[in-house]
């Protein structure tokens, strides 16, 4: 059987931990920041979990990680 391919975009965005869980970064950070106030700023720097409902079908996008 071959090896099978990561998806590109997830193996950037989404990592794994040692129980299993996904991890990822909030949206929202990238630009137009100066009309999002200080405090969301803030709350948008810290990463999360994806939700266990996702959590299968970004498995399948990064095998390897």
């Amino acid at each position: 059987m071959p090896k099978m391919k990561t998806h590109s975009g997830a193996k950037k965005r989404f990592n794994t931990t040692k129980s299993g869980k996904v991890k990822r970064a909030h949206a929202y950070k990238s630009h137009i920041l100066n009309k999002k106030d200080t405090k969301r700023c803030r709350r948008l720097r810290s990463g999360t979990y994806a939700d266990v409902t996702n959590e299968a079908t970004i498995k399948k996008m990064i095998p390897y990680k």
